[in-house]
């Protein structure tokens, strides 16, 4: 299998594919007929093979189409979620050299901003939306390989500061990890997943989306998490459901306050993944649903699956289990404890960042493995458990958040002089702060409405303290490691306010 679009070649044509936001069902032969159509108007408009496509996007029928049309042209896509801003986009289209960028408008009222304000231009329709382009831009394409080892997508992990990185993965990659994903959980044609997560992030890619397709199964597409409207659809046939553990949280709140039970007759697989998982609420999950909650572990560079646990062999830790087949996973230099770098090997990994070999080279060893940058340990049966991180990302709700990225952002404020941005654990997610020095004339509540029209929401941190200075080494140079402890007290004062907050 040479290419992403080939997970549709084989499937019944009158099968169900994919129910859309609005609930109109289509077909794999509306699917494959929607794809190819929509491949032959990029074409018009002068889109090539190699050509990187942005496609601005919310979760729906004409993100699907989007993507195989992508894969019908040996482009490569270039996934970002509608909710970001015009200077994330901006940064993300001239580090890739994007040739022009397409809107999922019909279903995002972020998208048709994105659209208007970069004169998009209406060039036909599909049964699923309109569609709208950007003007081409002159660009070079990347040369088309015959093989799995064409790039397929170009997702980035930042987006504002002055080298994003760009992962490329290849067609290779996510063929392997969607048909590894569906043989693991064992999908069937009459399998209904329900799409929540965001379609841009590779969790619901090529964890969600792409495996459903290889089983001949069906996506239901969820534009944005509201946990009413995701309790209806686990309501309506929904079998599996992949989330992070911040909607789970969600959902039996909603339940609680409502006093409603769940009542999913049809669901058999829960899936969790993205950030930390919180034994408590992995226990509160278990008994509302009645099933296992299986806890996994990716990255983007690993398109993304490394580990995940399985319905067969339930955990009562929140280890992320084995890693799946074909993948091999070491522990590097680990301490007494068994404690090292996770490093990853196998057809999952990323072909490398984009425009940056030096990067690339610091992170795939000579042996081709894969430097997470997180800590972890494995058990004798194989079981992976991961406990830290060696870089300073932040995973904010799923997301990756990188501090360079929003100190970068911040200082770019006229009343901001420095920025140290950390990322501190709370129960199943983690919070974002932020620690300025300014000129007195800005406050954090100013701070938060400007940086709204700069960023998509979950890089905004949770807390932005005013400091005087902040502790540092004998260099200058900031000491990250002490912010929580120095500011330990202006951190309490901010924890029982929210505590008390009604």
């Amino acid at each position: 299998m040479n290419r992403v679009h080939d997970l549709l070649t084989d499937k019944p044509a009158d099968d169900l594919a994919v129910i859309d936001f609005d609930d109109t069902a289509y077909s794999y032969a509306q699917l494959r007929d929607m794809s190819a159509s929509l491949a032959r108007h990029l074409t018009k408009h002068g889109v090539r093979g190699g050509d990187r496509l942005v496609l601005v996007a919310e979760n729906s029928a004409f993100y699907a189409a989007s993507v195989f049309a992508a894969s019908l042209l040996d482009v490569w896509i270039i996934l970002v979620n509608a909710r970001q801003s015009p200077t994330e986009i901006q940064a993300i289209c001239d580090h890739s050299g994007a040739r022009t960028v397409l809107f999922t408008a019909s279903v995002s009222e972020n998208a048709r901003t994105h659209a208007k304000r970069l004169n998009a231009q209406h060039i036909g329709d599909l049964p699923c939306g309109e569609i709208l382009v950007s003007p081409v831009v002159e660009t070079t394409p990347e040369p088309v390989l015959q093989g799995p080892d064409q790039v397929a997508a170009l997702l980035y992990t930042t987006g504002t500061t002055s080298a994003p990185k760009g992962v490329m993965l290849t067609h290779g990659n996510l063929t392997f990890n969607a048909q590894n994903s569906a043989a693991f959980n064992r999908l069937q044609p009459d399998d209904l997943v329900l799409g929540v997560l965001p379609g841009t992030h590779i969790y619901c890619l090529a964890s969600a989306f792409l495996p459903a397709m290889a089983a001949g199964g069906s996506m239901r597409f969820v534009p944005r998490f509201d946990p009413k409207e995701v309790l209806a659809h686990l309501r309506r046939g929904v079998t599996r459901f992949p989330a992070v553990p911040q909607m789970f949280a969600a959902i039996i709140e909603l339940l609680d306050k409502s006093h409603e039970t769940l009542d999913a007759p049809t669901l058999r697989n829960l899936a969790t993944g993205g950030a930390p998982l919180d034994p408590d609420l992995k226990l509160r999950v278990q008994e509302v649903f009645g099933l296992p909650l299986n806890n996994g572990y990716g990255l983007t560079e690993t398109s993304p699956t490394v580990a995940t646990t399985h319905n067969d062999a339930p955990r009562t830790d929140c280890s992320v289990g084995q890693a799946i087949p074909n993948v091999e996973v070491r522990v590097d230099q680990p301490n007494g404890d068994g404690i090292g770098e996770i490093q990853v090997r196998g057809p999952n990994v990323m072909k490398g960042y984009y425009h940056d070999p030096e990067k690339t080279a610091e992170v795939i060893t000579s042996d081709r493995f894969f430097r997470t940058g997180d800590l972890g340990k494995i058990d004798p049966d194989g079981a992976i458990h991961i406990v830290g991180r060696l870089k300073e990302l932040i995973i904010r709700s799923g997301f990756n958040v990188h501090p360079p990225e929003v100190e970068a952002m911040l200082t770019r404020h006229p009343d901001v002089y420095q920025a140290a941005v950390i990322g501190r654990q709370v129960p199943g997610n983690e919070e974002i702060l932020a620690f300025l020095i300014t000129n007195g004339k800005t406050t954090e509540a100013d701070l938060k409405s400007w940086l709204r029209d700069r960023f998509v929401a979950y890089k905004i941190p949770q807390h932005i303290l005013i400091v005087d200075a902040y502790p540092t080494a004998a260099t200058g140079k900031i000491l990250k490691t002490r912010l929580i402890s120095h500011f330990s007290d202006a951190l309490a004062d901010r924890d029982r306010a929210s505590a008390n907050a009604p």
